[in-house]
């Protein structure tokens, strides 16, 4: 018995999500349909001129937004951002320099800190013979 291959979609806000642009900024015929791998994996090729334009100038999603100013999603929300940003204003932001901005920066390189502290602990720990594993 032969199996037939079906064709893998995602939902549009699951593909736009794994191409980093915000959904309701994306055409109306890229939100209305599923996308298949194929489609996927060609955007990511071959971005139409849409899809460049939205990673130029956004309005950004969250993750984006908060990877541009250096910060946590959660330090976005600490600090009221809590919708889409375009390039404009996160380069906007970046010029202000508020308080929140500057405390959710340092935490963040603080985290960042951390995790290659642990990191190297770890690695130390793994070339040490007769250590069990973390």
């Amino acid at each position: 018995m032969k199996s037939q291959q079906t064709t893998q979609t995602m939902k549009p806000a699951t593909a736009a999500k794994k191409l980093g642009v915000y959904l309701p900024a994306t055409p109306a015929e890229f939100q209305e349909g599923a996308v298949s791998r194929a489609e996927l994996n060609e955007l990511q090729a071959n971005p139409p001129e849409w899809l460049r334009e939205l990673r130029r100038n956004g309005p950004h999603p969250r993750p984006v937004v908060a990877a541009k100013l250096g910060v946590s999603i959660a330090g976005l929300a600490r600090g009221g951002v809590t919708e889409a940003l375009t390039t404009e204003q996160i380069e906007a932001l970046k010029q202000d320099r508020p308080e929140w901005l500057e405390k959710e920066r340092a935490t963040q390189a603080e985290v960042r800190k951390e995790a290659a502290r642990i990191k190297k602990r770890d690695a130390e720990r793994a070339e040490q013979p007769g250590r069990p594993r973390p």
